[in-house]
């Protein structure tokens, strides 16, 4: 296992990035986070500064969508934190529509969010990583990746599996270099998002899926169902079964 000190978390003002900090915090590590929402990310930052002696952890207000904006902070936090070892691309968006029901909006909206603002991230992480030649990139995808599915997520699975293969690809090129690439496809976990979906089966309190997510974070695996269980044994269902079993997935 890989010693990271510093880490950034994009999308941290709640949700699964708020989560990471947390944990990532009671172990001691330097924590650069960003997200649109200032005053809750301003407010996590300063508590974590006040349970955690000896941590630094430094905020940006950054909306993903703006993409000269995230090379700009992420310059700003390699400033300020000297490293970047571990960048976590975690900023994302939920909303969609089943396609041809007149929400383009929506599902360009998430698209543009989960894999344009998503290649956005990873570039310029990659740019910092390639020059330091050392560096762990995460990037948490979603078990709705596997397949494309119907009805509100279709725009949204296929916006995971494009940054699921993206990262695939990153770490191809990247193999066999001190440049570290995981992929996280998190079933459902207690948040936000998940709060707006309505009944949810299947689902992981916050605390346990943050634990989960830093696990598999640490142990710098290629690619990891969170929690592992029962999402890692559903990804071969998910795989194989018939298309009218997708709905129970969305």
């Amino acid at each position: 296992m890989t010693y990271r000190k510093n880490i950034v978390i994009t999308g941290a003002s709640s949700g699964l990035g708020e989560g990471m900090a947390r944990r990532f915090a009671a172990k001691g590590r330097n924590l650069a986070l960003c997200a649109r929402r200032t005053d809750r990310l301003d407010d996590l930052a300063a508590e974590l500064r006040s349970r955690h002696d000896g941590i630094k952890v430094v905020t940006r207000a950054l909306d993903v969508n703006d993409h000269d904006r995230v090379f700009s902070v992420v310059k700003e936090f390699r400033a300020e934190l000297g490293t970047i070892d571990r960048f976590v691309v975690n900023a994302g968006l939920g909303k969609g529509q089943p396609v041809g029901t007149g929400r383009f909006d929506a599902n360009r909206e998430t698209v543009e969010t989960n894999l344009v603002a998503g290649l956005a991230q990873c570039e310029a992480a990659m740019e910092v990583f390639r020059e330091q030649n050392a560096g762990h990139l995460v990037v948490v995808s979603s078990f709705s990746a596997i397949r494309g599915l119907p009805g509100n997520v279709t725009a949204y699975a296929a916006s995971k599996a494009g940054i699921a293969a993206l990262a695939d690809g990153i770490r191809a090129d990247t193999a066999g270099t001190p440049i570290a690439v995981t992929t996280l496809l998190p079933g459902y976990i207690e948040s936000e998002m998940t709060g707006r979906a309505g009944r949810t089966p299947l689902l992981a309190s916050a605390d346990k899926g943050a634990r989960a997510l830093v696990d598999a974070i640490e142990r710098e695996r290629a690619k990891a169902y969170i929690p592992t269980l029962p999402w890692a044994p559903l990804s071969v269902v998910m795989r194989f079964a018939p298309v009218g079993l997708l709905r129970k997935f969305t």
